[in-house]
């Protein structure tokens, strides 16, 4: 996970998945809401898990109360990853290319 850094990674990439259910749930008639509600909530719990591990971090190298926050969000990060992967397959014919363009 390359600590601190791959931490901040997760971070900012549970950001963009956010946003990326955000505007499938705009753009996108027929997508499972419960997957979006799902991704949203793992993509905020990421990012609480990733800033605790975080301030551990620094007050403590690598104590197992940083491990675990960052066992946790690591965790919840494959999942959410899987759900997005999910919500891509289902709808990327509509979602991906204006998804694109917008960036």
């Amino acid at each position: 996970m390359e600590g601190p850094k791959g931490l901040w990674v997760m971070f900012q990439n549970a950001r963009v998945m956010l946003a990326m259910a955000d505007y499938a749930d705009r753009n996108c008639e027929g997508v499972d809401r419960l997957l979006l509600e799902t991704l949203r909530s793992d993509a905020m719990q990421i990012r609480v898990c990733v800033l605790m591990a975080l301030a551990q971090y620094g007050f403590s190298q690598a104590s197992e109360g940083v491990r675990v926050n960052a066992f946790r969000a690591a965790t919840m990060y494959a999942a959410m990853a899987a759900r997005l992967t999910q919500l891509l397959q289902e709808h990327a014919a509509v979602i991906v290319p204006d998804f694109v363009a917008a960036m």
